[in-house]
């Protein structure tokens, strides 16, 4: 049986909202923009970055990513992961 085809696409949607709302609330809390983060963590385009943030076009940020936001906001990964 493989694990991810037991996991409801509904909870995968939910983990990455949850993690992409983390981050939102840590980049505004720095009174940061989306632009601003986007390079600060090597995303050289705002749009995708904001896409990210919004799961659009079923997009989200990767372990990379989380690694370099947590740098950014002076957190440890997991606490973007909560």
């Amino acid at each position: 049986m493989n694990l991810l085809d037991s996991t409801p696409e509904l909870e995968l949607e939910l983990f990455y909202k949850k993690i992409a709302g983390n981050i939102k609330k840590k980049r505004i809390e720095n009174g940061l923009n989306q632009l601003e983060v986007a390079l600060e963590i090597g995303i050289g385009s705002v749009a995708f970055y904001s896409n990210c943030e919004n799961l659009k076009y079923n997009k989200h940020f990767n372990l990379a990513h989380i690694y370099k936001l947590a740098k950014l906001f002076n957190i440890e990964p997991c606490d973007l992961l909560k």
